[in-house]
Order: C-alpha cells, then sequence, then structure tokens
C-alpha cells in the first residue's frame, strides 16, 4: 500500500478520530502499545504540501490524542516522528504523525531508542486485529 485508505476495512475498523482533514488509528506494528497514527486526509508525501489549515488539524488532534493516551496508559512521556523520504525510513507513501506514549521502564513491543529504531531497516511485527480495535475504542472513549 503506498497510503492509508481511510476506506480500508482494517483501518475503518479501528478509527479512533476523523473529520474533513484529518483521520486518526493505532499503527498495526506498533513499537509501544497504544502507537497511534495521524494523516492527513490528502494524500501527501511530506508536510510541506500541506496547508496551515491541514497542519493544525494534525496538531490540534495531536493534543486531544495525547490527552486520551496519558489517561489510558497512564503515560509518562511520548516519542512523536514524522519520516519524509526513503533516506529517512518512510516506507508508506503518505505523510504521518506517530505518537508513541511512553512508560517507565518500557522497551516498547521491540527494542525502542528512537534513534536507532526510526533509522533502522526492517519491519516491526503486526499486532492482532482485536486488540487494535480495543485499543482505538479505549482512546476513541477518553477523547
Amino acid at each position: 500500500m503506498n497510503f492509508f485508505d481511510i476506506n480500508n476495512s482494517e483501518i475503518k475498523n479501528r478509527l479512533i478520530f476523523e473529520n474533513n482533514l484529518v483521520f486518526a488509528f493505532p499503527s498495526n506494528r506498533p513499537i509501544v502499545s497504544g502507537h497511534i497514527l495521524i494523516c492527513p486526509k490528502k494524500i501527501v508525501a511530506t508536510i510541506n504540501e500541506l496547508t496551515q489549515e491541514e497542519l493544525l488539524a494534525i496538531f490540534d488532534l495531536q493534543k486531544k490524542l495525547r490527552s486520551s493516551l496519558l489517561k489510558v496508559f497512564d503515560a509518562k512521556g511520548f516519542n512523536y516522528a514524522w519520516n519524509e523520504g526513503v533516506l529517512s525510513g518512510q516506507t508508506v507513501n503518505h505523510l504521518h504523525l506517530h505518537i508513541l506514549p511512553r512508560i517507565k521502564n518500557d522497551t516498547g513491543i521491540t527494542k525502542y531508542e528512537p534513534r536507532e529504531f526510526l533509522y533502522r531497516p526492517g519491519i516491526r511485527p503486526i499486532s492482532p486485529e482485536k486488540e487494535l480495535i480495543e485499543i482505538a475504542s479505549l482512546v476513541k472513549n477518553n477523547l
């Protein structure tokens, strides 16, 4: 897949939020439990292709999701990441913001050190769909 299709049943089933500009859902290859992706509805590869309104919509949603993730996962910190271009590790040609809630002593579903993980090749394991739908429901109900 070269982009995140909001009409894809897997994404639709775990949709946390959607408006006319953005949507959010749990990553199916999470680094840590609660790993959420925010995507603009407009399919773009770089942040500079977004309008000011679209960029603000992403950050407004990030604030809402952060509050929900604090409650749901008792997060003590967050990692936020964008990947632009193949050399940065971008594998989907649809810009998206990664939100990773962090708790003390977590090592993630896979060992995670941001500077190592974001730039290493390979893929993360796929999480069970049922687990992702449950996370989506918990986060959505705490927005």
